[in-house]
């Protein structure tokens, strides 16, 4: 791997990690139409540790938080906030132990399965902006503040079904924050709060498959055929990266503004198809 194409599938992996477009999808995309080489253990756990980096970062002062309330001597919201990523977790963990192999699959069907996806991310995200547009009018809300207030905070129950979304969403192409994003609107969650839970939700999963990765796979430079530089230029281009979308996210999806990204992904989905169709 080519220090350029680490910059490239650093910046795609930090971008789409926490946009509603996909990750892996883009990431399939640039390796089918450009020829980069994305299959490499060493770089994927990179851009992940990145990606996961820039979201303890973001979210560093809630983190915190929880941290210092989970330790405390009596049960409190940190706690209960713990345990319902916990429980959201169930369900991405019984898709990996069961799954796995299926799903490895069907990133092997390369763009027709990804142009589907986009689809269905688009579908997602349009759901989400009609059903709280709909809420906001039944309640005539029209002053911002309150529109970014309206809503409920996660329940276990919004927990477990925001998890479903996620574990779905380790299809190619289908957008993790998307999915889960859209879920936890269309089910009335507070828009200023389901976008720090689907975040926040995916660190021990992401940490846990890194892990697993490196301890049942090679991490030597000389086997995987990229070298230091070309690394380091992954991991910083996708710690940059995943900031700056992080945080746009987060005051996108607080002004209800999922439009544009449901647009591009139904033309990058259909693309996808007519490219696959026609290759």
């Amino acid at each position: 791997m080519s220090n350029l194409e680490a910059l490239i599938l650093g910046l795609v992996q930090g971008l789409t990690e926490f946009l509603p477009v996909s990750s892996s999808g883009h990431l399939t995309i640039f390796s089918d139409i450009f020829g980069i080489r994305k299959e490499n253990l060493a770089f994927e756990v990179t851009v992940h540790a990145a990606t996961v980096l820039s979201t303890i970062i973001v979210f560093r002062k809630e983190i915190w938080k929880l941290i210092a309330g989970f330790f405390s001597l009596k049960m409190n919201s940190e706690k209960s906030y713990i345990f319902k990523i916990l429980v959201s977790m169930i369900p991405v963990l019984i898709a990996g132990v069961f799954f796995k192999d299926y799903v490895k699959e069907l990133f092997g069907s390369g763009l027709i399965i990804v142009g589907f996806m986009l689809i269905l991310t688009a579908i997602l995200l349009s759901l989400s902006e009609i059903f709280t547009a709909r809420q906001i009018k039944r309640a005539n809300l029209t002053e911002s503040k309150n529109k970014e207030s309206s809503g409920r905070t996660v329940s276990y129950k919004d927990a477990i079904i925001i998890g479903i979304a996620q574990a779905i969403a380790v299809l190619p192409g289908l957008s993790r924050s998307g999915s889960t994003i859209s879920t936890g609107l269309m089910l009335g969650v507070k828009r200023s709060e389901v976008a720090q839970f689907s975040f926040l939700m995916v660190l021990i999963p992401v940490l846990g498959e890194a892990f697993l990765e490196l301890i049942g796979g090679d991490m030597s430079g000389a086997q995987s055929g990229i070298t230091t530089s070309a690394l380091c230029i992954g991991f910083i281009s996708a710690f940059v990266a995943g900031l700056f979308a992080c945080k746009l996210m987060i005051g996108l999806v607080k002004k209800l503004k999922l439009w544009g990204f449901a647009i591009y992904c139904l033309i990058a989905g259909t693309i996808c198809l007519i490219y696959s169709f026609m290759s």
